[in-house]
């Protein structure tokens, strides 16, 4: 599974490697199908590079055990971006270098499990880049959407799907889940919407009026 080196014109998603657990090789292989444009964080880099994938991006603040010089000379032309900056994560900055470079959308990967404060973290923080960028968050058992303006899907009947507030969202309208909600506000740490589900073979259709929801359509 490789990215190197096809000229693409960001049709496709990025693809941002973070450091937490990796995913199922198929469905990282699946993501790496269409070649998207690979930048991975920090030392992910060595496991990266330990399942012989190619990278067009390293980014972090090499704080500790990466060799610049030997990953250059074994992922070249990789480009090497230095983001010191300890008032921020690794996801954040690399989300926020996509943006830079005016990529539309990123599926990110390896970016929960492993220390549960780095999971709680990278969860939060996407929405704010949620008007800036298209993020979904990717892996065994989840994929994560911030919500922005009207979410709609189809899905078959019992699909898990749950809605989790980061801070409080308010009025919050479901159509098609089994617990629907109506002008409903949702709080994290208070009320949540965890573990719902379509409530038939059909369109789920999400709207808030303000603040920063998370959808997770989740498998076991």
């Amino acid at each position: 599974m490789s990215s190197h080196h096809i000229v693409r014109e960001k049709q496709e998603p990025a693809l941002l490697i973070a450091n937490g657990e990796a995913c199922q090789p198929d469905l990282l292989g699946q993501l790496l199908e269409w070649s998207p444009y690979v930048v991975v964080l920090d030392h992910a880099i060595h496991r990266v590079m330990d399942m012989g994938l190619k990278a067009d991006v390293l980014l972090g603040d090499f704080d500790r055990n990466v060799d610049v010089d030997a990953i250059r000379a074994a992922q070249y032309p990789i480009e090497v971006v230095h983001t010191p900056d300890q008032n921020k994560t690794d996801l954040d900055k690399g989300i926020e270098f996509l943006i830079e470079r005016g990529f539309p959308a990123v599926n990110i990967v390896w970016a929960t499990g492993r220390r549960m404060d780095h999971t709680i973290t990278n969860l939060t923080n996407i929405v704010r880049y949620r008007h800036q960028i298209k993020i979904t968050l990717i892996d065994d058992y989840s994929v994560i959407y911030p919500l922005v303006g009207r979410y709609e899907k189809w899905f078959a009947k019992g699909t898990p799907l749950s809605l989790i507030p980061v801070g409080t969202v308010d009025g919050i309208r479901t159509e098609g889940l089994l617990y629907p909600l109506d002008n409903e506000s949702l709080t994290l740490g208070v009320r949540s919407g965890s573990s719902n589900e379509a409530a038939a073979d059909g369109f789920v259709r999400i709207t808030a009026e303000a603040g920063a929801l998370l959808i997770m359509e989740c498998h076991d």
